[in-house]
Protein backbone atom coordinates (compact mmCIF):
# COMPACT_ATOMS: atom_id res chain seq x y z
CA UNK A 1 0.00 0.00 0.00
CA UNK A 2 1.17 3.32 -0.90
CA UNK A 3 2.37 5.41 2.16
CA UNK A 4 2.58 9.19 1.39
CA UNK A 5 5.95 10.25 2.38
CA UNK A 6 5.90 13.64 5.25
CA UNK A 7 6.04 16.98 3.90
CA UNK A 8 9.18 18.17 5.40
CA UNK A 9 9.59 21.21 3.38
CA UNK A 10 6.45 22.52 4.79
CA UNK A 11 8.50 24.66 7.55
CA UNK A 12 10.45 25.77 4.66
CA UNK A 13 7.30 26.88 3.17
CA UNK A 14 5.53 28.51 6.15
CA UNK A 15 9.06 30.28 6.70
CA UNK A 16 9.26 31.65 3.66
CA UNK A 17 5.68 33.35 3.64
CA UNK A 18 6.44 34.78 7.06
CA UNK A 19 9.58 36.29 6.11
CA UNK A 20 7.78 37.58 3.02
CA UNK A 21 5.28 39.25 4.92
CA UNK A 22 7.30 40.23 7.30
CA UNK A 23 9.27 42.32 4.32
CA UNK A 24 6.35 44.13 3.31
CA UNK A 25 6.44 47.74 3.36
CA UNK A 26 4.39 49.16 6.44
CA UNK A 27 1.98 52.41 6.01
CA UNK A 28 3.21 55.32 8.35
CA UNK A 29 0.94 58.45 8.47
CA UNK A 30 2.48 61.51 10.34
CA UNK A 31 0.78 63.08 12.93
CA UNK A 32 1.01 65.81 15.71
CA UNK A 33 -2.00 66.73 18.75
CA UNK A 34 -3.36 69.80 19.91
CA UNK A 35 -1.76 72.28 20.44
CA UNK A 36 1.27 71.69 18.51
CA UNK A 37 4.16 72.22 20.61
CA UNK A 38 4.84 68.63 21.33
CA UNK A 39 6.49 67.39 17.82
CA UNK A 40 6.41 65.03 15.35
CA UNK A 41 4.15 61.63 16.24
CA UNK A 42 3.59 58.85 13.51
CA UNK A 43 0.91 55.94 13.07
CA UNK A 44 1.24 52.81 11.27
CA UNK A 45 -0.46 50.29 9.36
CA UNK A 46 -0.51 47.40 8.03
CA UNK A 47 -3.69 47.41 5.54
CA UNK A 48 -3.98 51.46 5.04
CA UNK A 49 -7.35 51.10 7.38
CA UNK A 50 -6.56 50.28 11.07
CA UNK A 51 -4.00 52.66 12.40
CA UNK A 52 -1.87 52.07 15.57
CA UNK A 53 -0.01 54.61 17.54
CA UNK A 54 3.51 54.71 18.14
CA UNK A 55 2.46 57.19 20.96
CA UNK A 56 6.03 58.99 21.40
CA UNK A 57 7.54 61.66 20.31
CA UNK A 58 9.72 61.17 17.50
CA UNK A 59 11.37 64.77 17.20
CA UNK A 60 10.26 68.26 19.08
CA UNK A 61 10.21 71.63 17.31
CA UNK A 62 12.96 74.22 17.91
CA UNK A 63 12.84 76.44 15.03
CA UNK A 64 10.86 79.62 14.17
CA UNK A 65 9.46 82.08 16.45
CA UNK A 66 6.78 79.96 18.10
CA UNK A 67 8.60 76.53 17.99
CA UNK A 68 5.47 74.59 16.92
CA UNK A 69 5.04 71.21 14.44
CA UNK A 70 1.68 71.22 13.01
CA UNK A 71 1.48 69.47 9.45
CA UNK A 72 4.28 67.52 9.35
CA UNK A 73 5.03 65.74 5.82
CA UNK A 74 7.80 63.05 4.96
CA UNK A 75 8.76 62.41 1.71
CA UNK A 76 11.32 59.05 1.57
CA UNK A 77 14.02 59.77 -1.28
CA UNK A 78 15.70 57.13 -3.44
CA UNK A 79 18.60 57.28 -1.12
CA UNK A 80 16.14 55.63 1.56
CA UNK A 81 16.58 59.12 3.68
CA UNK A 82 13.40 60.94 4.84
CA UNK A 83 12.57 64.52 4.70
CA UNK A 84 10.31 66.01 7.10
CA UNK A 85 8.82 69.47 6.83
CA UNK A 86 6.29 71.43 8.93
CA UNK A 87 4.72 74.63 9.76
CA UNK A 88 6.24 76.53 12.10
CA UNK A 89 3.32 78.84 13.32
CA UNK A 90 0.15 80.06 12.74
CA UNK A 91 1.49 84.13 11.65
CA UNK A 92 4.23 85.80 11.12
CA UNK A 93 6.60 83.31 9.82
CA UNK A 94 8.11 83.07 5.99
CA UNK A 95 9.03 79.75 5.86
CA UNK A 96 8.89 76.17 7.48
CA UNK A 97 10.58 73.75 9.42
CA UNK A 98 12.84 70.78 7.86
CA UNK A 99 14.84 67.66 9.04
CA UNK A 100 16.31 64.68 8.12
CA UNK A 101 16.36 60.79 9.04
CA UNK A 102 17.37 57.56 8.16
CA UNK A 103 15.45 55.23 10.17
CA UNK A 104 12.79 58.07 11.76
CA UNK A 105 14.56 57.89 14.63
CA UNK A 106 17.53 59.70 14.50
CA UNK A 107 17.06 63.03 12.91
CA UNK A 108 19.66 65.75 11.81
CA UNK A 109 19.66 69.40 13.18
CA UNK A 110 16.32 71.16 12.43
CA UNK A 111 16.46 74.11 9.72
CA UNK A 112 14.34 77.14 9.03
CA UNK A 113 14.13 77.37 5.73
CA UNK A 114 12.84 80.93 4.41
CA UNK A 115 11.13 80.34 1.32
CA UNK A 116 8.70 84.06 1.26
CA UNK A 117 10.85 86.63 2.56
CA UNK A 118 10.73 88.40 -0.79
CA UNK A 119 7.10 89.24 -0.26
CA UNK A 120 7.68 91.53 3.21
CA UNK A 121 3.78 91.56 3.52
CA UNK A 122 3.09 87.70 3.48
CA UNK A 123 1.20 86.83 6.43
CA UNK A 124 1.97 82.76 7.04
CA UNK A 125 3.37 80.21 5.28
CA UNK A 126 0.81 76.83 6.16
CA UNK A 127 1.19 73.22 5.69
CA UNK A 128 4.13 72.77 3.61
CA UNK A 129 3.69 69.46 1.49
CA UNK A 130 6.79 67.63 0.44
CA UNK A 131 6.78 65.07 -2.88
CA UNK A 132 9.66 63.19 -4.42
CA UNK A 133 9.07 63.95 -8.76
CA UNK A 134 10.98 61.12 -10.05
CA UNK A 135 10.89 61.95 -13.32
CA UNK A 136 12.98 65.18 -12.48
CA UNK A 137 14.57 63.71 -9.88
CA UNK A 138 13.93 66.88 -7.38
CA UNK A 139 11.91 67.59 -4.41
CA UNK A 140 8.86 69.91 -4.61
CA UNK A 141 7.60 71.34 -1.49
CA UNK A 142 4.05 73.09 -1.72
CA UNK A 143 2.37 75.42 0.86
CA UNK A 144 -0.06 78.10 1.06
CA UNK A 145 0.51 81.67 1.78
CA UNK A 146 -1.66 84.70 1.85
CA UNK A 147 -0.13 88.11 0.43
CA UNK A 148 -2.59 90.66 1.34
CA UNK A 149 -4.42 92.28 -1.70
CA UNK A 150 -2.67 90.09 -4.21
CA UNK A 151 -5.34 88.28 -5.11
CA UNK A 152 -9.52 88.93 -5.48
CA UNK A 153 -11.34 87.06 -2.79
CA UNK A 154 -15.01 86.10 -1.32
CA UNK A 155 -15.96 87.25 1.95
CA UNK A 156 -12.72 85.42 3.28
CA UNK A 157 -10.41 88.65 5.38
CA UNK A 158 -7.45 89.66 3.15
CA UNK A 159 -5.34 88.23 5.37
CA UNK A 160 -6.97 85.03 4.92
CA UNK A 161 -6.57 85.12 1.20
CA UNK A 162 -4.46 81.99 0.26
CA UNK A 163 -2.77 80.90 -2.34
CA UNK A 164 -0.47 77.93 -3.22
CA UNK A 165 3.63 78.77 -3.34
CA UNK A 166 6.16 76.30 -4.29
CA UNK A 167 9.69 75.75 -4.27
CA UNK A 168 11.93 72.82 -5.50
CA UNK A 169 14.75 71.21 -4.18
CA UNK A 170 17.53 68.39 -5.10
CA UNK A 171 19.84 68.33 -2.22
CA UNK A 172 18.33 70.65 0.93
CA UNK A 173 21.06 72.79 0.35
CA UNK A 174 19.83 75.24 -2.00
CA UNK A 175 16.39 75.88 -3.27
CA UNK A 176 14.57 77.90 -5.79
CA UNK A 177 12.89 80.93 -5.14
CA UNK A 178 9.19 80.51 -4.13
CA UNK A 179 6.67 80.59 -7.24
CA UNK A 180 2.59 80.67 -7.52
CA UNK A 181 1.81 76.77 -7.82
CA UNK A 182 -1.96 77.52 -8.43
CA UNK A 183 -4.43 79.61 -8.44
CA UNK A 184 -7.45 78.25 -8.75
CA UNK A 185 -9.52 81.69 -8.37
CA UNK A 186 -10.30 80.74 -4.99
CA UNK A 187 -8.39 81.06 -1.46
CA UNK A 188 -6.71 77.45 -1.42
CA UNK A 189 -4.84 75.61 1.06
CA UNK A 190 -3.80 71.71 1.91
CA UNK A 191 -2.15 71.00 -1.40
CA UNK A 192 -1.24 66.96 -2.35
CA UNK A 193 0.13 65.98 -5.27
CA UNK A 194 -0.26 62.86 -6.53
CA UNK A 195 1.57 60.74 -9.57
CA UNK A 196 -0.83 58.37 -11.33
CA UNK A 197 1.73 57.65 -14.24
CA UNK A 198 3.85 59.33 -17.02
CA UNK A 199 2.19 62.84 -17.54
CA UNK A 200 -0.40 61.94 -15.73
CA UNK A 201 -0.76 63.53 -12.25
CA UNK A 202 -3.82 64.68 -9.35
CA UNK A 203 -3.71 67.49 -7.30
CA UNK A 204 -6.23 67.38 -4.33
CA UNK A 205 -6.44 70.86 -2.70
CA UNK A 206 -8.83 72.14 0.16
CA UNK A 207 -11.30 75.14 -1.63
CA UNK A 208 -10.69 77.47 2.05
CA UNK A 209 -13.33 80.17 1.18
CA UNK A 210 -16.02 80.59 3.37
CA UNK A 211 -18.50 78.98 3.50
CA UNK A 212 -17.14 76.15 1.55
CA UNK A 213 -14.42 74.72 3.20
CA UNK A 214 -14.24 70.89 1.31
CA UNK A 215 -11.62 69.35 -0.61
CA UNK A 216 -11.84 68.99 -4.44
CA UNK A 217 -9.88 67.54 -7.03
CA UNK A 218 -8.13 68.37 -10.86
CA UNK A 219 -5.34 66.60 -13.13
CA UNK A 220 -2.01 67.63 -14.66
CA UNK A 221 0.23 66.58 -17.23
CA UNK A 222 3.27 67.30 -14.64
CA UNK A 223 4.14 67.33 -10.90
CA UNK A 224 4.04 71.36 -11.44
CA UNK A 225 0.31 71.46 -13.46
CA UNK A 226 -0.84 73.17 -15.31
CA UNK A 227 -3.96 72.00 -12.75
CA UNK A 228 -7.17 73.63 -14.78
CA UNK A 229 -10.52 72.72 -14.31
CA UNK A 230 -10.87 71.99 -10.47
CA UNK A 231 -13.25 69.68 -9.53
CA UNK A 232 -16.80 70.02 -7.22
CA UNK A 233 -16.62 68.99 -3.99
CA UNK A 234 -16.17 65.28 -3.02
CA UNK A 235 -16.76 66.00 1.04
CA UNK A 236 -18.95 68.02 2.50
CA UNK A 237 -18.13 71.47 4.29
CA UNK A 238 -15.45 71.74 7.41
CA UNK A 239 -13.07 69.40 5.75
CA UNK A 240 -9.33 69.64 5.79
CA UNK A 241 -6.15 68.31 5.29
CA UNK A 242 -6.58 65.58 2.76
CA UNK A 243 -3.78 62.35 2.81
CA UNK A 244 -3.74 60.35 -0.10
CA UNK A 245 -2.81 56.43 0.30
CA UNK A 246 -1.90 54.13 -2.92
CA UNK A 247 -3.50 50.70 -2.36
CA UNK A 248 -2.98 47.37 -4.61
CA UNK A 249 -4.37 47.60 -7.86
CA UNK A 250 -4.80 51.31 -8.67
CA UNK A 251 -6.93 52.47 -5.95
CA UNK A 252 -6.27 54.91 -3.30
CA UNK A 253 -7.56 56.29 -0.03
CA UNK A 254 -8.23 59.94 1.32
CA UNK A 255 -7.92 60.48 4.67
CA UNK A 256 -9.32 64.49 5.38
CA UNK A 257 -10.08 65.69 8.93
CA UNK A 258 -13.59 66.82 9.11
CA UNK A 259 -12.76 68.84 12.25
CA UNK A 260 -16.14 70.59 12.88
CA UNK A 261 -17.57 66.66 12.76
CA UNK A 262 -14.37 66.07 15.50
CA UNK A 263 -13.51 62.56 13.19
CA UNK A 264 -11.60 61.14 10.26
CA UNK A 265 -12.96 60.72 7.23
CA UNK A 266 -11.81 58.50 4.80
CA UNK A 267 -13.05 58.20 0.63
CA UNK A 268 -12.28 55.69 -1.75
CA UNK A 269 -11.41 56.04 -5.39
CA UNK A 270 -10.22 54.25 -8.68
CA UNK A 271 -10.23 57.26 -10.73
CA UNK A 272 -10.57 60.69 -8.49
CA UNK A 273 -13.62 61.40 -10.04
CA UNK A 274 -16.20 58.61 -8.16
CA UNK A 275 -15.57 58.43 -4.51
CA UNK A 276 -16.98 55.87 -1.91
CA UNK A 277 -17.37 56.86 1.34
CA UNK A 278 -15.23 54.00 3.61
CA UNK A 279 -15.12 55.95 6.59
CA UNK A 280 -16.78 53.16 8.82
CA UNK A 281 -14.02 50.89 7.78
CA UNK A 282 -10.91 52.39 9.38
CA UNK A 283 -9.88 53.14 12.61
CA UNK A 284 -7.83 56.60 13.72
CA UNK A 285 -6.47 56.84 16.36
CA UNK A 286 -7.55 59.65 19.13
CA UNK A 287 -6.08 63.36 19.05
CA UNK A 288 -4.24 62.42 15.04
CA UNK A 289 -4.16 65.36 13.57
CA UNK A 290 -3.41 65.36 9.74
CA UNK A 291 -0.21 64.95 8.00
CA UNK A 292 1.09 62.70 5.35
CA UNK A 293 1.07 58.67 4.08
CA UNK A 294 4.22 57.70 2.82
CA UNK A 295 5.75 53.92 3.08
CA UNK A 296 8.91 52.36 5.15
CA UNK A 297 10.40 49.12 5.01
CA UNK A 298 8.90 46.57 7.40
CA UNK A 299 12.20 46.62 9.64
CA UNK A 300 12.07 50.39 9.98
CA UNK A 301 8.69 50.00 11.74
CA UNK A 302 10.38 47.21 13.64
CA UNK A 303 13.27 49.62 14.99
CA UNK A 304 10.92 52.51 15.42
CA UNK A 305 8.47 50.06 18.25
CA UNK A 306 11.97 48.83 19.94
CA UNK A 307 12.80 52.74 20.21
CA UNK A 308 9.29 53.46 21.87
CA UNK A 309 9.43 53.38 25.82
CA UNK A 310 7.90 49.99 27.29
CA UNK A 311 4.92 50.02 27.89
CA UNK A 312 3.93 53.20 25.65
CA UNK A 313 1.96 51.13 22.59
CA UNK A 314 -1.36 52.74 22.24
CA UNK A 315 -4.42 50.76 20.77
CA UNK A 316 -6.69 52.26 17.89
CA UNK A 317 -10.46 53.69 18.17
CA UNK A 318 -12.58 53.76 15.61
CA UNK A 319 -15.81 56.01 15.53
CA UNK A 320 -14.81 59.79 17.01
CA UNK A 321 -11.17 59.93 15.72
CA UNK A 322 -10.25 63.31 16.95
Amino acid sequence: MFKPKPIRFLPLLLGAALLASCSKDVYMFTSFHEPANEGLRLLYSHDGYKWTDLNRIFLAPQVGPSKLMRDPSISRGPDGTYHLVWTCGWKGDKGFGYASSKDLVHWSAQRFIDVMSQEPTTVNVWAPEIFYDAPTKQYLIIWASTIPFRFARGIEDEDNNHRLYYTTTQDFQTFTPAKLFIDPGFSSIDAVVVPRGPQDYVLVVKDNTRPNRNIKVAFGPTALGPFPNVSEPFTGNFTEGPSVLALPHKEWLIYYDAYKEKRYGVMKTSDFKTFTDVSAQTSVPQGHKHGTVFTVPAKTLKNLLRSAPAGTAATSTSGTHE
